[in-house]
Formats: C-alpha cells, sequence, structure tokens
C-alpha cells in the first residue's frame, strides 16, 4: 500500500520499511521480517492482505502500519476537508476520476466537454490532470478550450489533496491573470480531477472531492471489481467505457455490473463509448444534477457569498483604477 511503502511523505518509516542495506543473504523460501502472510492450505496461494493493515510491509508490524497510514491519511483527510470548504464557497462540483491507465479517463473528459459547450454553456468546466510525467493530457484537454493545470507526482501513484488544493489555486491564478475574474465562481462549475492511472492507492486519497467516479474500459475483463474492490467500493458511479468494442470482445457487461455491486451494492452504472457519443446523454445527466447548486442551504449561500464578494472586490479595483 502506498501510504506506508515510500510514496507518500512519509521519509524515516519509507526508509525502515524497506532498509535491507546489509550484506547477509536471506533464505526467501521463508518469510521474514514482519511479513503477514495467510497460506491457502489447498494450492498454497499466498495472501499478504489478510492482517488488520491489509497489506504487509516488510520490518514493520500491522499495528504500526495501521498506525502510519492513520497518521497520514488523517493529515490528508484534514486538508480534503479545507478544499471542500473551498470548492463549496467557490460553487465548485469537484469530481474525482479514477481508472486504470489507458480506460479512456481523457478521451472521455473531452468529449464531456464539447458535449457540455451544447447541452449546458453556462456551465464552467475545469480540468486536474494527474499523472507521473508530462503534460500530455492536460494540453489535450486545454485544446477544447477548457483550463487545465497538470499534476505530476513523480514516483508517487496517486494525487492527494494538498496536491490539489495547490492545483486549485493555479486555476483560479490562471483565471484572474487572464480574464480579470474566475471563471469558476458561480455556483453549477464542474471541476474534473482526473486521477493518476492506478485501481489501487487512488482510493483511499479523500481529495475533497463531492464523488468519486471509476471508468472501467470494456477492454480490461468484466472481474476487475473483485479483483480491486477498494476502488469500486469507494465509488458512487462506475462509468463502462468503450461500448462501441463489445462486439469485438468476450465482456460479459451484466456480470461485470453484477461483480461490483457485490462490492458496492449502491453503486450506479452508466454504459457509454466517447468515440461514438452512446450513453453520453445519460452522463451529461448525472454530471449536472451532481453539479446543480442547492436553492438553500449553507454550501448555495458560501457560493453566493463568495461570489458578491468576488464582484465586490473587482469593483473596487475598477474605482481605484
Amino acid at each position: 500500500m502506498c501510504v506506508v511503502c515510500g510514496c507518500a511523505e512519509s521519509g524515516d518509516a519509507a526508509t525502515k520499511s524497506h532498509g535491507h542495506d546489509h550484506d547477509h543473504g536471506h533464505d526467501h523460501g521463508h518469510a521474514h521480517g514482519h511479513h503477514h502472510v495467510q497460506v491457502d492450505a489447498r494450492h498454497g496461494d499466498l495472501h499478504f492482505g489478510a492482517g488488520a493493515a491489509r497489506v504487509s510491509v516488510p520490518g514493520m508490524s500491522q499495528a504500526r502500519t495501521v498506525k502510519l497510514e492513520a497518521d497520514i491519511l488523517g493529515e490528508n483527510r484534514r486538508i480534503a476537508q479545507q478544499n471542500r470548504r473551498h470548492f463549496e464557497a467557490h460553487g465548485v462540483t469537484a469530481l474525482n476520476l479514477l481508472s486504470s491507465p489507458g480506460s479512456g479517463k481523457t478521451t472521455l473528459l473531452c468529449a464531456t466537454i464539447e458535449a457540455l459547450k451544447q447541452r449546458a454553456p453556462g456551465v464552467a468546466v475545469a480540468v486536474i490532470e494527474g499523472d507521473q510525467q508530462t503534460s500530455f493530457d492536460a494540453d489535450r484537454i486545454r485544446a477544447t478550450g477548457a483550463p487545465a493545470i497538470q499534476v505530476n507526482t513523480g514516483k508517487g501513484c496517486h494525487l492527494d489533496a494538498p496536491m490539489v488544493a495547490e492545483a486549485f489555486g493555479q486555476l483560479h491564478h490562471h483565471d484572474h491573470h487572464h480574464h480579470g475574474h474566475s471563471s469558476h465562481g458561480a455556483p453549477g462549475s464542474l471541476l474534473f480531477i482526473e486521477n493518476v492511472g492506478n485501481l489501487v492507492c487512488p482510493a483511499l486519497w479523500d481529495l475533497g472531492e463531492a464523488a468519486k467516479v471509476v471508468v472501467l474500459s470494456v477492454t480490461e475483463g468484466e472481474d476487475k471489481p473483485l479483483k480491486y474492490p477498494d476502488m469500486f467500493a469507494a465509488a458512487e458511479l462506475m462509468v463502462l467505457n468503450k461500448v462501441d468494442l463489445l462486439p469485438h470482445l468476450r465482456f460479459d457487461v451484466q456480470r461485470c455490473i453484477d461483480m461490483a455491486r457485490r462490492v458496492n451494492p449502491t453503486l450506479a452504472v452508466i454504459q457509454l463509448s466517447a468515440t461514438t457519443g452512446e450513453g453520453m446523454q445519460a452522463w451529461l445527466d448525472w454530471l449536472l444534477q451532481e453539479a446543480a447548486p442547492e436553492q438553500d442551504g449553507p454550501a448555495a449561500l458560501r457560493a453566493r457569498v463568495a461570489m458578491l464578494e468576488a464582484e465586490l472586490a473587482q469593483a473596487r479595483a475598477a474605482l481605484e483604477g
């Protein structure tokens, strides 16, 4: 699990976890250190996620692993809550898009942005793109006219709440610099956070989003929800993408949905093709329902106050100018 194996900022723990710097060998036919493993008596299969921590880290006990994960994720959740309040104040609905590499997230986002221009031109859209390297995906988003900030994580396998906070700040800085006002200050705005392609680690990390959306391509196999249950358990919606390829594949759609709902009985499912547009209207319906501002309540009031304060600041700047 990435929380305790080095890609999080857990310097000493990461070093201790992987500190294997000595000159004598080990008999790798036997478990050693603090490995926690369950052995299947019938086939000899090894299950390293059977302990309390649901992960085995060399040299670290299950109790220590659980505590370390709680400490790191606890700090992340604190910042995620700040993000959530910030998004609400700006009338922004943030959605965390998760999938394995190659599921078609970026293609789906590009098609979604173009479709929203026709269906709901008043809805402002921005994107935070997560990858280990390159700005390829952010460049594709920018080509649609929507603002995008690329976040490269280096060796990291997921986005975290501080990264998203920094990126959201950059989006607003960019808006003010180029347009003189924020295009994301009105209720009903959408912020898509395209996470690093990975069906494991990103499931754990709250970014302050309103919902997690897992994108599963029909080219990946219908058993993915049971192989990677944490991801599908954390999601509110599963987008089954590339359905235009179904005639060419051995993919049982209903079996896939059934497996996903064994993990998460309340999981909503939309089948679509970002290439042909099949199912796109159902996807837009879901997005616009998520983005619809509440007519009453604290979130709507905070968004309205934030918008009025921004307008007042602009008016003062104009008078002083």
